[in-house]
Formats: structure tokens, sequence, C-alpha cells
């Protein structure tokens, strides 16, 4: 089988069975779209076994820099500065984000980004509820930390055996040529 023609079955496979978890019996518990994220970041970062560990390390990182960041933006109030109190926030943190880059696991800048993105994408509509402060040091899955690092890491698993099957579709349709 072609190594396209491979990957692609592989991801759609794989993908279905992603869906179908993380939208049926696990949703609580994942974020379908962060997973997918952190599957694509997989790929992007060279679809192999240094590219998970970065993948992982990357994203992680970037998910806890930003839950940094929610936890100064939802605790500490500067009223007076309106919506330049959380943009001075998210600048200085989004610093460390790239500032790490030297260090093999974190070097890939674009895998932390998306651990911050992802984390905000999920925890930005619940900014405004009350109760959300809380949910920050809740040690659940309403807590943004505990179910993007879940989902993000799964999904970069996802795209690990996705390539690994890939790999083997192909060597399969090799040894029988």
């Amino acid at each position: 089988m072609a190594k396209l023609t491979a990957l692609s079955l592989s991801i759609a496979i794989l993908g279905a069975i992603w869906a179908y978890l993380a939208l049926g019996p696990f949703a609580a518990w994942l974020v379908i779209w962060a997973g997918f994220i952190a599957w694509g970041c997989f790929f992007h970062s060279g679809g192999d076994t240094a590219a998970l560990s970065k993948t992982i390390a990357g994203n992680v990182y970037g998910i806890i820099v930003a839950w940094i960041a929610l936890i100064i933006i939802v605790n500490v109030q500067v009223p007076a500065l309106g919506a330049a109190w959380p943009a001075l926030v998210v600048g200085v943190t989004v610093f460390f984000l790239v500032i790490v880059a030297a260090a093999g696991p974190l070097s890939v800048v674009p895998a932390n980004v998306y651990g911050y993105a992802a984390t905000v994408a999920y925890a930005a509509p619940q900014l405004s509820d009350a109760t959300f402060g809380s949910k920050l040091f809740a040690p659940n899955f309403a807590n943004p930390l505990v179910i993007v690092i879940v989902s993000m890491v799964l999904g970069a698993l996802f795209g690990f055996a996705s390539a690994k099957l890939a790999e083997a579709l192909t060597r399969r349709e090799l040894r029988t040529t």
C-alpha cells in the first residue's frame, strides 16, 4: 500500500475511534479537538518517537503555562487596567513558551503554543462563571489542567499509533509484492 494511502487509512480508522471515545463513553474526560491538535502536532514535529516525546512535553508545558496564566487572571484583579491586565498576563506567560526552546524536549515551540492555546480555548467560555476559579484547583476533570493534558497526551499517542499502523500497512504491502 502506498505510504499516503496507508497513513490516510490509519488516521481514518483511529480518528473514528478517537471521535467515538471522546464524544461517547469518555466525553466527560476528553476534549475531542484538543486530542486532534496534539495528533497533528505529532506529525508536524516529525511523526516519530522523538516527535512523540517533544509533542507531549511541549503540549503539557504549554498547558501548565496557560493554567498559571488563568490562575493569575482569575485571582489577581486589576480593574483599572481592564482588558490590558489579562493581555499583559498572556504576554508575560507566552514569553516563557518560547524562551525554553533551547531545552531539547521543549524545542518545538508550536507544540508549546498548541498546549497553551488549547487550554485557553477550553477555559475561555468559562471565565465569566463565578465558580471557574475553584475549578482551576480541582483534582478532577473540571480542571482545564487535567482534561486538556489527558486529551492532548492521548491525542499524541493516537498520532503515534496511526504512524505505526501506517508503517505496518506499508511494510505488509512490500512483503506481499
